[in-house]
């Protein structure tokens, strides 16, 4: 089991993000990115609270955080190119400001994904326009497209866009056919991909305290 365990100075309080978009881009610690028993793994804190993530057998992980400023992390591939993924496990944090989704990045265009399966106490397409929807695995997602000005990145501070599919219906647990999505972002929204970087199923905590324990595998 790789473990990491990182303790920083604790919030005074938690508080509630109203920007959602900023968790998964405005980071600035990299602590651990690597493969562990055939999965990729990725791992990044903003260096506020305390997190204590574990990457198991196969495709699996767990973690808790505390009052945390921003985290994300989870395991998958890279490259992270379309497939079918199936994943299952624990997360239980309804009430707070955290997501479960399937999290990517390609290059030429730059762009940075996410297949929202689960959120918290704040639905990450707040204020933007819906662009069209998706059917998967018996749920329907709603598209979204939004954009990302001089942030973080995995090529530096760019200029980038967002592309989202959210499930109307939380789950934890199922499979997500990858294509189904790209082809449909492309089709409903001329939302397009470049080269494949990697694919996690993450979980990820802003400004929160929680814990996850997931578990992924190509379907």
């Amino acid at each position: 089991m790789v473990s990491f365990t990182f303790l920083f100075t604790a919030l005074a309080a938690t508080v509630v993000s109203a920007n959602p978009i900023q968790t998964l881009t405005e980071r600035g610690i990299s602590p651990g990115t690597g493969t562990h028993n055939g999965f990729y793994y990725s791992y990044w804190t903003e260096g506020v609270g305390s997190v204590d993530y574990n990457n198991g057998p196969r495709g699996s992980y767990k973690v808790k955080w505390t009052n945390v400023g921003n985290w994300v992390g989870g395991k998958g591939w890279n490259p992270g190119r379309p497939r079918k993924v199936a994943y299952n496990g624990t997360w239980n944090n309804y009430e707070v400001n955290s997501y479960l989704a399937l999290y990517g990045w390609t290059t030429n265009p730059l762009v940075e994904y996410y297949i929202v399966e689960a959120y918290g106490n704040y639905n990450p397409s707040a204020g933007t326009e819906k662009l069209g929807t998706i059917e998967d695995d018996g749920g329907i997602y709603d598209i979204y497209k939004t954009r990302r000005v001089n942030k973080p990145s995995i090529q530096g501070t760019s200029t980038f866009d967002q592309y989202w599919s959210v499930r109307q219906v939380k789950r934890v647990g199922g499979t997500i056919d990858t294509q189904k999505h790209f082809d449909e972002w492309k089709k409903q929204g001329n939302l397009r991909l470049g080269s494949w970087n990697y694919m996690i199923m993450a979980s990820e905590g802003y400004k929160s305290t929680g814990s996850s324990e997931i578990e992924v595998w190509a379907a």
